[in-house]
């Protein structure tokens, strides 16, 4: 069965995800931006009329590409949002024994957008969220959780602290 992509959904002023928009709540800096779909809900019909009910935010998982200014190619890579927090950290740093798995040739010709090189910590660092959170930093990745599940960034700590939570945010991985 064949399907009808966003991009001639929009033409034709249809959507997938109708009646609801892709919003960002943002944290304590610009670059947190944590995706919500805002969900429009119809009045309720009551014994006096009808009754507005305000929109409602649910997280949105659908990724960087249903945003309207969304540009799709996959020869490039995925915009890594999360580069400068890990960089700023001061902790990281390029790793040298990167291997490619294709020659730099290749590698241009079919992924002209790819290249961002691995980084590894450095002697004597550790570079975990549960190292952060054991030394009571809270990181931008828990602040967005934090926004996210409509809780504080201190309870994200505590809990990743604990051992209780985890934060699967590798540093080579920036666009998670």
């Amino acid at each position: 069965m064949a399907t009808v992509s966003d991009d001639l959904l929009k033409r034709q002023g249809k959507s997938n995800f109708p009646a609801s928009k892709k919003i960002y709540k943002t944290g304590s800096r610009p670059d947190i931006r944590v995706p919500f779909r805002e969900v429009e809900l119809t009045p309720t019909a009551g014994r006096f009329g009808n009754e507005e009910n305000p929109p409602f935010h649910i997280y949105d998982t659908s990724g960087p590409y249903s945003g309207e200014a969304a540009e799709l190619d996959i020869k490039k890579d995925l915009p890594a949002l999360r580069r400068d927090w890990i960089i700023e950290r001061g902790d990281v740093e390029d790793s040298p024994e990167h291997r490619e798995p294709l020659n730099g040739t290749q590698k241009a010709q079919l992924f002209p957008g790819l290249d961002r090189r691995p980084l590894r910590a450095k002697a004597g660092q550790n570079v975990t969220q549960m190292h952060y959170a054991r030394k009571g930093i809270i990181t931008p990745e828990m602040e967005f959780i934090a926004i996210r599940e409509q809780v504080e960034p201190e309870f994200v700590r505590d809990e990743v602290a604990r051992g209780r939570a985890i934060i699967p945010s590798n540093i080579n991985h920036p666009e998670a």
